[in-house]
């Protein structure tokens, strides 16, 4: 045989033995035992399901002698099961709060569900609208998170109620808010106290008395109370703990960075407001759009400043539109929301748009509208 044909058939020989030594030693085929261990290390043994969670049962590591024989444990590469992904990651982080970039505006609270959650107001349930399938007013807003999410305090502060009874005055079982707290705040707004409400909750971690500061654990959010599912009722007080002191708290709530707030007050001809209208709202570069609804009623406490019958909050910074009909006609605005700030704008069926803001009022012209005691929140 020819000297070139042995020296072929010895390379095919030598390819076929270095093949099955890869194939049984955890070769080409396998990942490698370093990246095994990256991977696991940085794994957290909560999100595994059981079956994957690493042992610690210490009878059931190996003997001297299994290893001494070559026993080797087998590492079977599983991913995790991911969790659900957080809902508002994709949110700025807020506004430190104190935030305020003009003497009228008070975002003084922080969320009081955390950001890997819904923290965000429901947006067919606003501050100001019905009540379902009823004339009762809502006095605050309505976060849906899920049922157990932690409830944080928004700002530092003292509880001053922790338990059921809240709009009744003393332990109801059957009160609207259900298990509820009530924060008075070691701040105020115009030498008024400031004090927050939390409804609905399922279980309180609080206690009377107790001095909590912002992101302190209250609870976790539930379904007691008068309520069509688990959600947080979040409120805004000013000055005593009574829902007759009310305010938008979309007005006290920090944006997230480079968001903004709308307010606006919608008049018809006779200078009224105008009320239950669908108002849209279009970014005009990305064309995404909100509706808002202006305030249901005239009896509902607005802002000493802004004496507003419409809110929406968490716009990002840029150009938008804004449209509504009235009378058969229908009205187009352009304006700007500005990044950490309110943008204000007014409607007069007479005189048309303005962003001109509104003048400051001396304190016998402010109005205090009393609700009515058929309030549910």
């Amino acid at each position: 045989m020819k000297k070139n044909n042995w020296i072929f058939i010895w390379l095919i020989s030598l390819s076929v033995l270095l093949g099955i030594y890869f194939l049984s030693n955890d070769g080409f085929y396998s990942v490698p035992k370093n990246v095994i261990t990256k991977e696991i290390n940085n794994t957290k043994p909560e999100n595994l399901s059981p079956q994957y969670k690493p042992s610690t049962d210490i009878n059931n590591q190996k003997s001297p002698e299994d290893l001494k024989n070559g026993y080797e444990e087998s590492i079977a590469v599983v991913l995790p099961i991911p969790g659900e992904p957080p809902i508002s990651l994709w949110r700025p982080p807020l506004y430190p709060t104190p935030w305020a970039i003009s003497p009228n505006d008070h975002f003084y609270f922080s969320r009081p569900i955390a950001a890997d959650e819904i923290n965000w107001p429901l947006a067919n349930y606003r501050y100001g609208y019905f009540f379902p399938d009823s004339d009762i007013i809502h006095t605050g807003i309505d976060i849906t998170a899920r049922r157990g999410t932690p409830v944080i305090a928004a700002a530092p502060g003292t509880v001053i109620w922790a338990g059921y009874g809240l709009y009744y005055g003393t332990y109801n079982e059957e009160d609207p808010y259900g298990m509820a707290v009530t924060i008075e705040h070691d701040f105020g707004h115009k030498d008024k106290k400031l004090l927050t409400v939390y409804g609905h909750m399922d279980r309180i971690d609080v206690q009377e008395g107790q001095r909590v500061e912002t992101g302190t654990k209250l609870g976790i959010v539930g379904n007691t109370g008068f309520t069509t599912g688990p959600h947080l009722h979040f409120e805004v007080r000013l000055e005593t703990n009574s829902y007759f002191r009310t305010r938008n708290p979309e007005l006290w709530l920090s944006p997230p960075q480079g968001w903004g707030v709308l307010v606006g007050q919608l008049k018809s001809i006779d200078s009224q407001y105008i009320n239950l209208k669908e108002v849209y709202i279009r970014n005009i570069e990305t064309k995404q759009s909100w509706m808002v609804l202006t305030y249901a009623t005239n009896n509902i406490n607005r802002d000493d400043y802004y004496k507003e019958n419409l809110v929406l909050s968490d716009l990002p910074a840029g150009e938008y539109t804004l449209s509504f009909s009235y009378d058969g006609v229908t009205y187009r605005y352009d304006f700007t929301i500005y990044p950490g700030a309110i943008s204000y704008i007014s409607f007069h069926e007479r005189t048309g748009f303005s962003n001109e803001l509104p003048p400051v009022l001396s304190p016998k012209e402010w109005d205090n509208i009393v609700l009515t005691d058929d309030f549910l929140p």
